[in-house]
């Protein structure tokens, strides 16, 4: 585990935010829901959550920016730090009373995540990494997979909700791409454990669009820091801005996004092509 005194702040914020989902999950059935979109919840839960990450990291470190996903984008004096935080990853899951969401934390310094950390409060896991210590889960060290034959592997994907159903067609063609060559697929509903699970080597790879960058910044560095390959998914750098995410080890990475170009090419393909 990283002792650091920045990883100290970081997982104190998410143990204290992470007690309260706990028990708010445990009466799931009480709680204020507010529809903020057609299969897009945000409950009490949430915001109870991000007040204690908000107020933890801004008593620790004075003068830090925030981007959040309920309250917004917050400048700090210190131009050249921010939190991205996401207080409930997997809130439709916690809804349905399904123990797959976790607190994700990222520190960007300078337009770079330097810190990640990941944590699922209701089995106690939690995932760190900080820039050149490696990454952890609990006590133990982090390795991507090695498997090199993509017919072998498990890959997990994510799709957005109804009230982004523009952007399923796309994913409909990437997904019957990948499940033609990859050993089969999984869809667990939380973008920071997908990325924590290619991390601990449990999938071979991921890839998903329609993220936001606090959904996404702590996995970033998680799976950097346990030898994995991160991409947007057209093979840049630019996932903060664009959303999207493609990683694995180097072979898996390669092949998922080749397969995600070779979807794109004959979805344009078949779009240009006039009817008969």
């Amino acid at each position: 585990m990283i002792r650091s005194a920045l990883m100290n702040v970081m997982t104190a914020a998410a143990i204290k935010a992470g007690r309260g989902l706990k028990r708010d999950f445990g009466e799931v059935e009480n709680l204020q829901v507010s529809v903020k979109g057609p299969g897009d919840f945000v409950t009490s839960a949430d915001k109870r959550a991000e007040k204690v990450l908000f107020e933890e990291l801004s008593k620790a470190r004075p003068g830090y920016g925030f981007v959040m996903e309920e309250g917004g984008t917050i400048e700090g004096s210190d131009k050249t730090h921010r939190w991205l935080i996401d207080p409930l990853d997997g809130t439709l899951n916690f809804l349905h009373g399904l123990p797959m969401f976790a607190i994700s934390i990222a520190l960007e310094r300078e337009g770079q995540i330097v810190a990640g950390l990941i944590y699922n409060p209701v089995n106690d896991d939690m995932y760190v990494a900080e820039k050149g210590q490696g990454a952890w889960q609990n006590n133990h060290r982090l390795r991507v997979a090695a498997r090199r034959d993509f017919a072998d592997a498990l890959v997990g994907c994510g799709v957005g909700p109804l009230a982004r159903a523009k952007d399923h067609p796309r994913f409909k063609s990437e997904l019957s791409s990948v499940l033609a060559r990859a050993a089969n697929i999984r869809r667990l509903g939380a973008a920071s454990l997908d990325l924590a699970h290619v991390a601990a080597g449990r999938l071979d790879a991921y890839w998903e669009r329609g993220l936001n960058s606090w959904d996404i910044g702590a996995g970033i560095i998680l799976v950097r820091e346990a030898g994995g390959f991160v991409s947007d998914g057209e093979g840049g750098e630019d996932m903060l801005e664009s959303g999207s995410i493609c990683v694995g080890n180097e072979i898996m990475h390669r092949n998922l996004l080749a397969l995600l170009r070779k979807s794109a090419v004959e979805s344009a393909s078949g779009a240009n092509k006039s009817p008969a």
